[in-house]
């Protein structure tokens, strides 16, 4: 069998989330958790278990691009396939993430409930939001034609839709759903979860798991309180988040896991924050992480040879690139960030075909490195030098900020957790001694 490469330029692809329920997605799944520190998903999943009819909350976090949503939708699939009725909501589906409130997740999560409830031929009967529609379409004095939708989605999807891409009403609107938030969330409860819950148990099934992912992109702007958006959201309105009666699965920006704010937020949830970390490509002090290079090596073969042996992968190694090192040099520079791996291995193979030299891996690191250098501050290279040298991370904006931007990486193993500047960013001139 010879490499296919316009299979592996298409698996390749950063912007592919892998879908575990899907065969094709399956092989390329590599299982990061012996070199994560933990196995976060079993955590999750054996929670919602455990709970049995018991609703609980949960919050999941971790850098933009690390594997999150691929991780939550094996999550999904090991849960339908343990009887549980999973609906992943896609927030950014009807959320302008950089301008959210709680409302707009509320009626986000309830159109995509619906929606997935209405496939599955259980159709709900929401009376609340029928006349909810119909005075938000009298106050807000649009032509938005709601009418009377006998599926909730249908109703909702109408308004966001109209809503998600204008400021301007979104705001009239807010200013109409504010006062109601509490009515919202008691209906969404009364006429959707709940008799949900009832009609899927005498299905036979085990109960409702919502995973609401993409919500750790919630801009960092602050509120007109000085409060950032995502503490807004999760921390001062985090009980209400909470009160939804089914298993539920946040994500939350990372920032917050590393500042003043953990405590509050652990506080409102009652849970502690579950962190996927990088794949470590070193220890902390700086010797070699065999094991998670080895799964990283895997990641990139396994989309060149899906359907081979780990083994017979490797012997193969040079059919996709000159030699075993420049393989390694791609996993290393990665910094165990999947994303910006496929990133890095998707521009050398817009380049030139397999197998790909070190020259061209080069470039193309050069560009990614040249990119960042331009990003940081002169405040933020001392910032990142004292992290290189002492591995640690402070509770400041500042550091937060660095974690947004991908210039620093969380790293975790049996034995403890550190930080380090991204391997790219580290070659540059401004951090060399």
């Amino acid at each position: 069998m010879t490499l296919d490469v316009a299979r592996f330029f298409r698996a390749c692809n950063p912007s592919r989330t892998l879908f575990v329920g899907n065969p094709e997605d399956r092989q390329y799944y590599i299982d990061f958790s012996p070199v994560r520190g933990s196995n976060i998903i079993r955590e999750l999943g054996r929670t919602i278990l455990l709970s049995a009819d018991e609703p609980n909350c949960q919050l999941f976090t971790g850098h933009i691009g690390c594997g999150k949503s691929t991780e939550l939708l094996r999550l999904k699939t090991e849960l339908e396939e343990k009887g549980f009725h999973v609906v992943y909501v896609e927030s950014d589906e009807d959320l302008d993430i950089a301008d959210v409130d709680v409302s707009d997740i509320l009626l986000a999560i309830a159109r995509q409930v619906s929606a997935s409830l209405e496939t599955a031929q259980i159709p709900m009967q929401p009376g609340y939001f029928v006349n909810l529609f119909n005075e938000i379409g009298s106050f807000l004095k649009t032509p938005i034609d709601l009418g009377f939708e006998a599926e909730l989605s249908v109703g909702i999807g109408k308004l966001t839709a109209k809503t998600k891409d204008s400021p301007e009403l979104r705001s009239k609107l807010r200013q109409y759903l504010e006062p109601r938030t509490n009515g919202i969330l008691d209906a969404i409860n009364q006429e959707l979860l709940e008799p949900a819950r009832k009609k899927l148990q005498r299905m036979g099934k085990q109960g409702l798991v919502v995973i609401i992912d993409n919500l750790d992109r919630v801009d960092s702007s602050r509120k007109a309180s000085g409060r950032t958006q995502s503490e807004y959201l999760f921390v001062d309105r985090g009980e209400q988040l909470r009160k939804l009666r089914c298993h539920l699965v946040y994500t939350v920006p990372i920032p917050l896991i590393f500042s003043s704010e953990l405590g509050p937020l652990t506080n409102r949830f009652g849970v502690k924050p579950k962190v996927l970390p990088m794949v470590p490509v070193q220890s902390s002090d700086g010797s070699k992480y065999p094991q998670g290079i080895a799964l990283l090596r895997q990641m990139v073969l396994a989309r060149a040879f899906p359907n081979l042996s780990e083994a017979e992968r490797l012997e193969r190694v040079l059919e996709v690139f000159d030699s075993p090192e420049t393989l390694d040099r791609l996993c290393r520079v990665s910094g165990g960030h999947v994303r910006n791996l496929l990133v890095l291995l998707y521009s050398c193979l817009q380049q030139d075909d397999p197998p790909l030299s070190r020259s061209c891996l080069e470039s193309v690191i050069k560009g990614y490195r040249d990119d960042l250098v331009l990003s940081v501050t002169h405040n933020q290279w001392e910032l990142l030098q004292q992290i290189r040298q002492e591995k640690t991370l402070g509770e400041e904006p500042a550091y937060q900020n660095l974690l947004r931007s991908l210039f620093v990486y969380e790293y975790r193993d049996n034995q403890k957790r550190w930080f380090d500047v991204n391997p790219a960013l580290a070659e540059a001139k401004e951090l060399q001694p």
